[in-house]
């Protein structure tokens, strides 16, 4: 299984981006895609993720309101949208896909729990 994210890019505050991560390698879409992310000198951190059927999804507060997963199952394809960006956006989005059910808020934001990674995609937020 391989992710491909993209779209990331320079961005002022206020804008907008939308990221994309492409799933290949499987037949099926049972699986939880989620993104996180890094800043410089900062810990990886959960942005969002969104359950098989696109029905849940889950949001670390400091987005909620402003990004928007979404996934398009028939093109193996998870979005992030994002809007109103600050630099505190600013961090290299990875995407991950954890094979399975919707394990559930506590376990979502576990990092270490998913079993596939993309490579990253860096959005710098200035102002």
């Amino acid at each position: 299984v391989q992710l491909q994210a993209s779209g990331g890019g320079l961005v002022q505050v206020g804008g907008s981006l939308r990221l994309s991560c492409v799933v290949s390698g499987r037949t099926s879409s049972a699986y939880v895609m989620g993104w996180f992310r890094q800043a410089p000198g900062k810990e990886r951190e959960f942005v969002a993720a969104i359950s098989p059927s696109g029905i849940n999804t889950y949001y670390v507060d400091s987005v909620k309101g402003r990004f928007t997963i979404s996934r398009d199952n028939a093109k193996n394809t998870v979005y992030l949208q994002m809007t109103s960006l600050k630099p505190g956006d600013t961090a290299v989005y990875y995407c991950a896909v954890k094979v399975g059910r919707w394990p559930g808020e506590v376990l979502l934001v576990r990092w270490d729990l998913y079993d596939y990674y993309g490579q990253g995609t860096l959005v710098t937020v200035s102002s």
